[in-house]
């Protein structure tokens, strides 16, 4: 499975940005797709993930109420919206796959850098 992310930028702080990871490959081996972010000197964190069906959104309880993650099945694209972002949102955002045979999260996008000013 390849990923590819695109919609991040600069934004001040309150605003909003939509982020999109396309997946394309063997997709039908995922089981859930989620967004992980990484701020400089960090280590990565998980910021939400919903099942391959579109089904079961989870979030991160920084990001409870302002982001939403979701699906676009006809196309295997991947979408989070993020709403009131604040600087500490600032970071690379990837998306990773967690294939249906493991218990967690491998392939990842090259990710997309979201940059929050105050």
């Amino acid at each position: 499975v390849q990923l590819v992310e695109s919609g991040g930028g600069l934004v001040q702080a309150g605003g909003s940005l939509r982020l999109t990871c396309a997946a394309s490959g063997r997709t039908y081996t995922i089981y859930a797709i989620g967004w992980f972010r990484q701020a400089p000197g960090k280590e990565r964190e998980y910021v939400a993930s919903i099942a391959w069906k579109g089904i079961n959104p989870d979030y991160a309880d920084s990001v409870k109420g302002r982001f939403t993650i979701s699906r676009d099945l006809p196309n295997d694209t991947l979408y989070l919206q993020m709403n009131d972002l604040k600087p500490e949102d600032s970071a690379v955002y990837s998306c990773g796959i967690r294939p249906s045979s493991l218990n967690r999260y491998t392939t990842w996008g090259q990710g997309t850098l979201v940059t929050v000013s105050s």
